[in-house]
């Protein structure tokens, strides 16, 4: 039998890919979590780093902010009203206690040893303390009411999409219904209904808050439920309880995630607006919406009452606009390379 011999092959049949190091380090990259990956890939988002830091400035300060002086945020006194802004040595930023006369307003009334940093409004009461309480109470209800979103739309969209069926065809009508339903309206409703107030607010927010969330949970569970680890599961014994809790839900943490972050910019809003129309907090307390509609009375003779709570009402939701989009880009696994 003729023994074969081996050739070699002819070299200009390959085309020879150059060496890079760069596909080296991907080549030798270790792999890492998905919560590891996406909290890199969230710090390489300078936009939504910045927005975090704003956001946990703006709470700090809130918190803080009205033990700073010795003013309470109801406490009326005429003697003191229609102040403008004082801070020893930023009177370079036009913060000297001058109104639009041109007149030092603590000088004429001898009360240069008691600045208001933010100036007062026309009971007296003092700005910065009322601009940071209120800031508390807008906080409050956007965070409790998308918090109460999350809980009503993760149980109703997750028992909706895992079970299907007749059950997901008489949910979704349901859902159909409310959304058929403008919000605003249902929400005014709602508080005409009660009286104004922190808890009438929540309430109405959450009447139609949740929807949205709801779809979400359920368009995640229809799209997971079908997988092979799903399957896998149940084939090893596991029980409904147990795929939805500790398979499904944590699969959907990154979408419900980002959907909260925008939940509490858009229930702060609405209580905003709320308040400034009259429907939402009333005086003596404060919130970002009724500071803003006593400044937009006054917008004329001391444009600082609408300046100061517009700025930080802008700055909150800006920043949770900008975070949740970063958010929603690092938690996107597509956005992995």
């Amino acid at each position: 039998m003729q023994q074969q011999t081996q050739t070699e092959p002819d070299k200009s049949l390959f085309e020879f890919e150059a060496y890079e190091e760069e596909q080296e380090d991907i080549l030798e990259r270790k792999s890492e979590s998905f919560w590891k990956g996406s909290f890199q890939r969230l710090l390489k988002n300078k936009g939504a780093i910045i927005s975090l830091v704003v956001l946990i400035l703006i709470t700090v300060i809130s918190l803080v902010g009205p033990f700073f002086n010795e003013y309470h945020y109801a406490e009326q006194d005429i003697a003191r009203s229609d102040l403008p802004p004082l801070v020893h040595g930023l009177e370079w930023l036009g913060l000297d206690g001058t109104n639009s006369h041109g007149k030092n307003v603590y000088d004429d009334r001898s009360m240069t040893n008691e600045p208001s940093w933010l100036g007062t409004d026309e009971f007296g009461r003092d700005l910065w303390t009322r601009i940071w309480k209120g800031t508390q109470i807008s906080l409050l209800i956007g965070v409790v009411a998308a918090l109460l979103d999350l809980l009503i739309g993760v149980i109703y969209g997750g028992i909706s999409g895992f079970y299907g069926g007749k059950l997901d065809d008489f949910m979704q009508r349901v859902l159909e219904v409310l959304m058929g339903i403008p919000n605003l309206i249902l929400i005014i409703l709602f508080i005409l209904v009660l009286q104004p107030g922190i808890f009438s607010i929540i309430l109405a927010l959450i009447i139609t808050g949740w929807v949205n969330m709801a779809r979400i949970v359920r368009g995640q569970m229809l799209q997971l439920k079908g997988q092979e680890f799903i399957m896998a599961s149940r084939a090893l014994g596991a029980t409904n309880k147990r795929l939805i809790w500790k398979h499904l839900i944590p699969n959907t943490l990154g979408p419900i995630i980002v959907t909260v972050m925008f939940t509490i910019p858009t229930a702060i809003f609405f209580e905003a607006f709320l308040s400034f129309i009259g429907l939402g907090i009333q005086p003596p307390l404060a919130s970002l919406g009724t500071l803003i509609e006593d400044g937009f009375q006054n917008m004329q003779y001391f444009s600082y009452k609408l300046i100061y709570p517009a700025i930080v009402i802008s700055a909150i939701m800006v920043s949770f606009n900008i975070l949740g989009d970063g958010l929603r880009d690092a938690l996107d696994p597509k956005m992995k390379t």
